[in-house]
């Protein structure tokens, strides 16, 4: 019987590109994949569990996981930490499962440092003028924040080189197909299997 380990796919792109929207589409559709679970400084909310919505941490056990590169990636966002917890990402992939991360470019460009085994799909706006008037859509933003994201957003698409796929959301099903599909591929890759089929012919000699 071969025993295969979980892959981990980061699913990235630009503000506004609907990374949100096709993760939750995929999910529905796809039990076998796990989420990442996010680790994070601020206060839990009325019904978040521990383990489950998050990990929260105190600053202090955050910073010293920092220091021993627990963490696949990390930011700060209005004093509080967010990232990904290294131990929580490899267990469940030596389990068996896959990993699936939605995370902003900044973000995936750390976690390729960490953990450049991890397979990088980059979501793509049909569209500058598409991406805008998803981001415009929204209503929660000013003019300059617009402005400013879509700057944000020409640098991030510049970006696009460090990762393994490139998938444009036109249509939120079409996006998860294609995502679908590079799980499906990334499974059945030669150098994957290979590994695998090694281990069973010395388990048996």
């Amino acid at each position: 019987m071969i025993e295969e380990k979980g892959i981990l796919f980061i699913l990235s792109g630009p503000s506004g590109v609907g990374k949100g929207t096709v993760r939750k589409e995929l999910f529905d559709q796809a039990t076998e994949l796990k989420y990442s679970i996010s680790m994070t400084t601020r206060n839990s909310r009325p019904g978040e569990t521990d383990g489950v919505d998050y990990f929260f941490k105190s600053k202090e056990e955050f910073e010293e996981l920092i220091n021993q590169n627990e963490l696949l990636e990390y930011a700060k966002y209005v004093n509080n930490y967010y990232g990904t917890p290294r131990t929580y990402v490899e267990q469940t992939l030596a389990a068996g499962y896959d990993v699936f991360l939605e995370i902003e470019v900044q973000g995936a460009l750390q976690v390729k440092e960490n953990f450049p085994e991890g397979v990088f799909i980059f979501l793509f706006p049909p569209s500058l003028e598409e991406l805008k008037n998803r981001i415009v859509s929204r209503g929660t933003e000013s003019s300059d924040l617009v402005l400013n994201r879509l700057k944000e957003a020409r640098k991030e698409i510049e970006m696009m080189d460090a990762y393994d796929y490139v998938v444009v959301n036109d249509k939120v099903e079409h996006a998860v197909s294609k995502v679908q599909s590079i799980i499906q591929s990334e499974h059945l890759k030669r150098e994957r299997v290979a590994k695998q089929y090694k281990k069973l012919l010395e388990d048996e000699l």
